[in-house]
Order: structure tokens, then C-alpha cells, then sequence
């Protein structure tokens, strides 16, 4: 079984080094990929630290995956060798009826495997994109158009499926409003996608110091939560609000943004419970709701999508080396606005001892 070069935790506070790791032996159905980018989501940081519990290492992070395709298995017939591929959150599926639409939110979730810190069906350990290369089975392999760069396509294989997929849930689109809380990894490509589908977007955030990246990005309008008249200017003014951030905010002061009939979506993961005032949902059927990630076939379009309308993630590239510092700033909102690792730098560290 091939040994290949990877970054891993050891534990929740080692912080990530250089290793190596041992990758399955192609199946008839897997494809063998070479990693050529690897984008960091906050939810790397979150794992790696056990913040969530359940986490096993050494665990290699990395679910923003993009690579050129090494070798195939003898039953892949419509993936050459040498095409541009992405690989997402997760590597295997568990709903029986096949990859749907729906298949990351089936009732027999126990089936899926994330694409680290998840178990195989054989029980082995999953390890992620940091790393030099990996072994899925196709039908999760995700084709990238030639009109999308692989480093700045990276983020879009979590990132911006997390925002596409409500948007079209929720039919973001012409002669609707759409907010998005937060201007970061995820808030800046929820500007992009929602402006292309033809929606009013405005962007809210804590202070000024976004107003200009966000009206430079597509927003038509932004507004400073902090500042106490922004609630009650802004008071039915959308159809949809979008929170990316992971904070606990007033969620009663929120819903009375949305119109009859809107929806408050949560995407990042709050950081501790709230309470919401139940007058606001009833007296205008507003609906208080959750989304996370999507489907192979909604990711899929969401890649075609972003190819049309050349959407990709603003992004820093950085060596793997650098991994230690990114993470840093990262805790310190330091980044415009998607890191995403080189993999080519691990190429240059020195073998694990």
C-alpha cells in the first residue's frame, strides 16, 4: 500500500506537522488523484482542535481538494487520466437509492464518509487533502471546467456550495433581496453567487472596515450591525438573510429584517445556543432555518454555474509550510478571503523521520 507525504495532528493541541500516511490500493471504481490544491475551511481548524468532539489522529484536514487525475480503476470508463478534478466533504455516500440531490442530508447519514476524521466502510480512517495525494471512489470525483483555475476553484468545493445551495433553495434571483451576515471565506462567495443569480444583495458587518471589498465584490448595499439604527432601517427589507459567521448573534433582532415569508439561514456554526422571540416567526411566517454543504449533482452545477459567470474565491496561496501562521490569522479574521495550500510545497519538505 503506497506511503505518501502528508501534514496530520496528532492531538488537539500538537498543531500539524509533516508525516506520511498509507493510501488504499485502487479499487476497480476509485481514481487516484494528485493533489494540487488544498483550500482551508474554518471547519479545519475546528477538527484539528476537537472543538466539536470526535475526533480521532493522526487526523490529515482538507476538503477543498483540487488535483489532476493520476490513474483510474478498471470500471472508471469517463475520467482520463490527466483531467482536472475536485474532491468535496465527503468520499462515499449512504443512502441506498443512489447519489441524489438530497443524499448529504438521507436519514441513513451513518453511511456517509467524510473525507476526514470519517471511517471508511472497511472501518479505516479517512485522511484529507493535506496531502499528497488521494484515493476516492468516482462517483465523487467532480470534474472542474477548464474556465475555473484550480487554486481559486478550490474554496468553491465547500465554500461555495454552501452558499449556492440555499440560494437556489430559497430561489435567490431577479426582484429579490438577498443579505449576507459576514463578509469572509464564506460571505464573500455568497456575494458573487447570489449577485449572478440577479438578487439585490447587501452585505451586513459588524463595523465600516468591509464596506468597500463588499461593494467591490457586487454588493449593492452594505450596513454596520454595530451602529443601533441599522435593525430598524433595515426592518422587512429581505427575502432572504444569509448568517456565515460562527457567533451566536440575536436572532430575534434578524428575523424582523426578513419580509413576509423570509428565511433566516444559518450556515456557520454558532458558538453557543441562542433563544429566539417566537412573535417574530408567527406574525410573518418568517422561517428560521439551517443549510450545509449540498449534493454531488448540486455541486456539480454549482462548479458549471460558477464557470459561466467566472466565479471563483478570492484567495492566498501559501506553502504548506506556512500551514501554523495561516491558522493563526485565520483565528484572527487575517485573511481576503480564502487560504489555499500549494501542494506542490510538500514536495519540498523533508521526509518524516
Amino acid at each position: 500500500m503506497p506511503e505518501v507525504r502528508a501534514y496530520a495532528a496528532q492531538s488537539a493541541t500538537s498543531g500539524l506537522a509533516a508525516t506520511t500516511i498509507v493510501r488504499r490500493e485502487p479499487r476497480p471504481d476509485d481514481v487516484v488523484i494528485d493533489v494540487a490544491y488544498c483550500g482551508i475551511c474554518h471547519t479545519d481548524l475546528s477538527q484539528t482542535r476537537n472543538e466539536w468532539g470526535g475526533a480521532e489522529y493522526p487526523m490529515v484536514p482538507g476538503h477543498e481538494i483540487t488535483g489532476i487525475v493520476r490513474a483510474v480503476g478498471d470500471h472508471v470508463h469517463d475520467l482520463a487520466v490527466g483531467a482536472r478534478v475536485g474532491v468535496g466533504c465527503f468520499v462515499d455516500g449512504g443512502c441506498s437509492k443512489g447519489i441524489g440531490d438530497r443524499e448529504h442530508e438521507h436519514r441513513d447519514f451513518a453511511n456517509l464518509v467524510a473525507t476526514y476524521n470519517g471511517h471508511e466502510h472497511d472501518g479505516a480512517l479517512t485522511y484529507g487533502g493535506y496531502s499528497q495525494s488521494i484515493v476516492v471512489r468516482r462517483p465523487y470525483v467532480l470534474e472542474i471546467p477548464d474556465a475555473l483555475p484550480l487554486d481559486a476553484a478550490a474554496p468553491l468545493l465547500c465554500a461555495g456550495i454552501t452558499l449556492y445551495s440555499p440560494l437556489v433553495h430559497w430561489q435567490a434571483g431577479a426582484g429579490r433581496t438577498v443579505a449576507v451576515v459576514g463578509l469572509g471565506g464564506l460571505g464573500h462567495l455568497g456575494v458573487k453567487l447570489a449577485r449572478a443569480f440577479g438578487a439585490e444583495v447587501t452585505v451586513l458587518s459588524r463595523t465600516d472596515d468591509k464596506r468597500a471589498d463588499a461593494l467591490a465584490l457586487g454588493a449593492h448595499d452594505f450596513h454596520a450591525t454595530a451602529d443601533p439604527e441599522t435593525f430598524a432601517r433595515l426592518a422587512g427589507r429581505f427575502d432572504l438573510v444569509l448568517v456565515t459567521v460562527g457567533t451566536t448573534l440575536d436572532w430575534s433582532a434578524h428575523l424582523r429584517l426578513l419580509r413576509t415569508d423570509g428565511a433566516l439561514v444559518l450556515l456557520g456554526m454558532p458558538d453557543a445556543p441562542g433563544s429566539v422571540n417566537a412573535f417574530e416567526l408567527i406574525t410573518q411566517r418568517r422561517s428560521l432555518a439551517g443549510s450545509a454543504i449540498g449534493s454531488i449533482p448540486e455541486t456539480r452545477r454549482m462548479l458549471e454555474f460558477c464557470a459561466r459567470h467566472g466565479i471563483t474565491a478570492d484567495i492566498e496561496t501559501i506553502p504548506i509550510q506556512d500551514l501554523a501562521a495561516a491558522y493563526a490569522r485565520i483565528d484572527r479574521g487575517d485573511v481576503r478571503y480564502r487560504f489555499v495550500i500549494d501542494m506542490q510545497s510538500l514536495g519540498r519538505e523533508p521526509p518524516a523521520p
